[in-house]
């Protein structure tokens, strides 16, 4: 697992650590029963305060993606999984429109591409850094 917290972003640093770890669950990066670091090793880890990796973890788990399991820690949950399941659906309803309304491939395309990079930008919106950003290799993030 690699995380990188830039502290010249205009991206507070619990979302970028929640927009990483997301990230790599959808990506399969870290795969579903993944044990996370602890949220104290992590904060240590990434020079962050305990209640900002906290925060980025319960954001994690009301979104299905990560489930705490009180002692034992956190884990990847199936939750990417079912969000990659939710996302072909839709992806085959908006072919579905596409193909109704007679618009070509390419066009279909466009459109689609231009609605993620709107829906995408506010994660990605990162200042250009002075300095260069914290850039760790976590341990602790251990597969099933």
């Amino acid at each position: 697992m690699l995380i990188k917290i830039d502290e010249q972003s205009p991206v507070p640093p619990y979302e970028q650590l929640r927009a990483q770890l997301a990230a790599q669950i959808t990506d399969r990066t870290l795969p579903v029963g993944t044990r996370l670091p602890t949220i104290r090793q992590l904060a240590a880890d990434l020079g962050l305060a305990a209640n900002t990796v906290a925060r980025a973890y319960r954001e994690l788990e009301a979104a299905g993606l990560v489930e705490t399991r009180g002692r034992a820690g956190s884990f990847v949950s199936a939750g990417g999984e079912r969000a990659r399941a939710e996302a072909s659906a839709a992806a085959r309803d908006y072919a579905a429109t596409i193909r109704r309304l007679g618009l070509t491939r390419q066009e279909a395309l466009r459109i689609v591409s231009a609605a993620l990079d709107v829906a995408l930008a506010s994660s990605a919106a990162v200042a250009p850094a002075a300095t260069a950003p914290r850039v760790r290799a976590v341990p602790g993030a251990d597969p099933p």
